[in-house]
């Protein structure tokens, strides 16, 4: 089984025992808090099975129909799981603010939304630092998507335990609420952060300036063997790189050794960069009269002759 696929599997088996969990404990304490954490790993839940049909297509070869790959399926799944992230922030501060402007049932047993609040941090923490490890090795963009919304529960789960903890000390219902409404800032915040990685490479960004930077480097290493290079396009579709661009080569040299050049080339920068497609296109230079660039020319040299 694929690595991605497996961890997906993990994140949709935890999530299920949390919204379990979560939701049966908001229910018995009235706690509006403990539920939007509930609502929230229900997303969670939501988003873990997108993941997991996501990277599943997505590391199928190409094929007639998407000449490209389906690479970009992870990107469409990191934007769904982004959005249903920010509807779950209005969810929450629309119950959040029913309960502080309206009242509502009082708390039962702040210290068993505390313990449940305590388990469910912990767990996706540690799930969430399995899949962080799993995206960066894999380069996927819809399980790093997964693991910032486990990773958000976390946080958010230890601001209701500090609720709950404080309204235990205190007493004052509002509190509950109050920090609902903080949770839900948090989610806010993430699904922003989600949103922007997911949805950039669907319009076909260029990678990151260090990425290019490192295909550059790359290609000076063969300064001596071309001409110049220009016209370098990138992109990036899920964890695939596209890199094309033009090579200028000496015009005398035989279509065996500009063939090996590109090759080693390409090599080279999917060494450096794991899951990239390069395409390189290879064009003779214009004028060996006025190239000052080779140290020696057989045509111009053949040319000098003649005219002498």
């Amino acid at each position: 089984m694929d690595l991605r696929t497996r961890a997906a599997r993990v994140s949709i088996f935890s999530n299920i025992i949390l919204v379990l969990g979560k939701l049966g404990a908001g229910y018995w304490m009235h706690s509006v808090s403990v539920m939007s954490e509930a609502i929230h790993s229900g997303l969670d839940l939501v988003a873990a099975a997108i993941a997991y049909f996501s990277v599943r297509e997505a590391s199928k070869p190409a094929d007639a129909e998407h000449r490209y790959g389906h690479g970009k399926i992870e990107n469409i799944s990191g934007t769904i799981e982004a959005l249903l992230i920010f509807l779950a922030a209005l969810w929450i501060i629309y119950e959040a603010l029913k309960r502080l402007f309206g009242g509502g049932h009082a708390i039962n047993e702040p210290l068993t939304g505390i313990a449940v609040m305590g388990g469910a941090g912990l767990v996706n923490y540690l799930v969430s630092r399995y899949l962080f490890r799993v995206a960066k090795d894999t380069d996927s963009i819809a399980l790093e998507a997964d693991a910032w919304h486990l990773r958000t529960d976390v946080y958010t789960s230890a601001g209701v335990m500090l609720g709950l903890a404080a309204l235990y000390f205190t007493g004052f219902q509002w509190l509950d609420p109050l920090v609902a409404l903080v949770v839900a800032a948090m989610i806010i915040k993430a699904a922003y952060h989600l949103t922007r990685e997911a949805m950039l490479p669907l319009m076909d960004v260029s990678l990151p300036a260090e990425e290019e930077q490192v295909i550059k480097e790359i290609i000076a290493r063969h300064a001596d063997e071309y001409v110049e290079f220009h016209k370098l396009r990138t992109r990036k579709a899920g964890r695939d790189r596209q890199v094309d661009l033009h090579l200028v080569v000496p015009r005398y040299k035989h279509i065996d050794y500009v063939h090996d050049l590109c090759e080693h080339i390409g090599d080279e920068i999917r060494a450096a960069l794991p899951y990239t497609d390069v395409l390189i296109h290879a064009e003779p230079c214009s004028s060996p009269l006025d190239c000052r660039v080779c140290t020696t020319c057989p045509e111009k040299e053949n040319r000098s002759s003649k005219s002498n």
